[in-house]
């Protein structure tokens, strides 16, 4: 039987080259509405956001909340003083654990490393000051005090920057171009790693610049094959415009945007730097993290959470937050989760395919594609449209790749104006080898590398377990 998520029709008309004398095969899937999980895009879960304990210190370990629909990415936010509590000794552990939780279930990681925080001592290892490095003094919100309760390291001090680098090599050695890891932010620079140091020891302007660019550099140096972010904040919290100098350099490394926090305020000061993310989003996944549920709640800047799907709109995010106790903002916000998830980062629709009812083996015949992205954001890893014939065993009998048409190249658009684009694939089934016999044969649609295994999941029904999915019949003579 045909999946009822797709209409099925048989036409008579031409035939096409190749084909047995008959009829054609038509079919157009329709969207589940389902959340995906894919490379590049998804809900990041803050296990820890700077305060170990916040969010994940409530879950068991066995949960990996598999009941957030789009979760994709556990992100952990930690300090460098607690990965590096000796200059000879790490504690991996503080990542690795809670890492492994998710990567057993086919997810990804992302890491902050931060110097700077306003709610403990010393989020910088002491030993570095013991080494020579500067430290700044200041109260929170007021600035430099020389008896003020919290440290800031000096950010350009060449003893930091040393003892950092050391630290990000012995990161990089580990995580560097592992599949696992999403993303890493540059957050090694200003308060809670979001470039900025107006409220705590306020680096002066005409020093700022460089500190930062070299933050920046030691990140693409030790981290060269892995996504790396910063927070808009590095060119002012406020700051209007659509390009900036610190942001216009990091995107010149390679690096991509991220915005803290959205709706930390009511509107209209929501957000600020949307047109800054347009030089961004066409190259590389944008991350966005709302304020703390809770406090954005508390403040009035919440409202009914539409505005964090406007924040998706405009800044063409791939990546939200869930930047709260995980279940409480489930709950209290699944309607309007469910409709970020259709439009967070890409989503590839299969609007129709054509392929003959009858072929013969080893005879070119002609198989039409048309497809959509009716997400925010291309795809970024790119992919290609596939058929798989398989026997009623489950056995793949041929395997049908389009590689003209790379998913990366799918225009985005506004709420349902997807550009479809239609392709043609010329194949055909046992030419040479391997035999294959006369019968009838399923036919699954998938996109993924260019061999045809496949890497995106697709909203539609009847998977394989492989992100292979039934669309119809083929009979082979």
């Amino acid at each position: 039987m045909m999946s009822v998520c797709a209409l099925l029709s048989v036409l008579a008309g031409p035939v096409p080259k190749g084909a047995v004398a008959g009829e054609e095969v038509v079919v157009r899937p329709r969207d589940t509405g389902a959340a995906l999980v894919n490379p590049d895009m998804g809900w990041t879960m803050h296990y820890y956001s700077n305060i170990p304990s916040n969010y994940g210190s409530k879950l068991e370990p066995s949960d990996t909340l598999d009941d957030f629909p789009g979760l994709s990415t556990v992100y952990l936010r930690v300090p460098w003083s607690y990965l590096q509590p000796e200059e000879d000794r790490f504690n991996w552990a503080l990542l690795d654990t809670p890492a492994q939780r998710w990567i057993a279930k086919g997810k990804r990681v992302a890491f902050r490393i931060t110097c700077s925080e306003n709610w403990m001592p010393d989020p910088v290892p002491g030993w570095v000051y013991k080494a020579g490095a500067k430290a700044v003094r200041y109260e929170f919100g007021k600035g430099p005090k020389p008896d003020g309760p919290c440290t800031d390291p000096d950010f350009g001090d060449p003893i930091f920057l040393d003892k950092l680098e050391k630290f990000l090599a012995a990161m990089a050695a580990r995580y560097d171009g592992n599949p696992n890891v999403a993303f890493i932010d540059i957050g090694t620079y200003g308060l809670w790693g979001e470039g900025h140091t107006h409220m705590s020891s306020c680096v002066p302007p005409d020093r700022a610049p460089s500190i930062l660019r070299t933050h920046i550099d030691l990140h693409v140096k030790h981290f060269p094959r892995t996504l790396l972010c910063i927070s808009d904040d590095v060119a002012g919290h406020d700051t209007p415009g659509a390009h900036l100098p610190e942001t216009d350099y990091a995107l010149s490394k390679g690096v991509t945007l991220r915005d803290d926090s959205v709706c930390v305020q009511p509107p209209p000061r929501s957000w600020y730097h949307a047109d800054l993310a347009q030089a961004f989003w066409p190259k590389m996944p944008v991350i966005l993290e709302h304020e703390h549920y809770g406090s954005s709640k508390e403040r009035g800047a919440w409202a009914d959470g539409s505005l964090v799907l406007k924040a998706v709109e405009d800044y063409h995010a791939s990546y939200m937050s869930i930047h709260w106790w995980p279940r409480v903002e489930l709950e209290e916000n699944r309607a309007l989760i469910d409709r970020i998830n259709l439009r967070l980062g890409y989503r590839l629709q299969l609007r129709e395919s054509r392929w003959p009812k009858s072929v013969e083996v080893g005879k070119p015949f002609d198989v039409s594609m048309s497809w959509a992205n009716a997400g925010v954001a291309p795809c970024y890893p790119g992919g290609f449209g596939a058929l798989t014939l398989k026997d009623d065993k489950g056995g793949i009998v041929a395997v049908l790749v389009d590689e003209d048409l790379d998913m990366r190249t799918l225009p985005v658009a506004e709420p349902g104006k997807a550009e479809v684009v239609a392709h043609t694939l010329r194949a055909s089934v046992g030419e040479v080898a391997p035999s294959v016999k006369p019968g009838e044969y399923d036919v699954f649609v998938s996109v993924g590398r260019r061999d045809g295994t496949p890497a995106i999941a697709l909203p539609l029904t009847d998977e394989d377990g492989q992100r292979r999915y039934r669309i119809g019949r083929i009979a082979v003579r």
